[in-house]
């Protein structure tokens, strides 16, 4: 893999880890649900980041399918048991 992809593909996690930290910071109960939502949907890019350019998937449509499925129904269920836990 060439180094720029590796250097792209680390500046998109740092950009993505910094953007859920930012998120994670605030501290509305109103906006609980969103704010869940955004972290959630930070974390699965970077999955997916890791998974397409770390190691090597992008060059699979197959095995890119697969995992975003997998990791997009694990998202949907965390974030249902998100909101089950609080009564939404």
């Amino acid at each position: 893999m060439p180094a720029r992809d590796l250097i792209e593909a680390w500046a998109a996690l740092i950009v993505l880890s910094l953007g859920t930290m930012l998120i994670a910071t605030f501290r509305v109960e109103r906006w609980g649900a969103f704010i869940a939502c955004s972290v959630l949907v930070l974390a699965g890019l970077k999955a997916r980041v890791i998974l397409a350019r770390y190691l090597g998937l992008a060059g699979s449509r197959f095995w890119m399918r697969s995992f975003d499925l997998a990791i997009g129904l694990f998202l949907a269920l965390s974030f249902a048991l998100y909101l089950f836990g609080f009564g939404r």
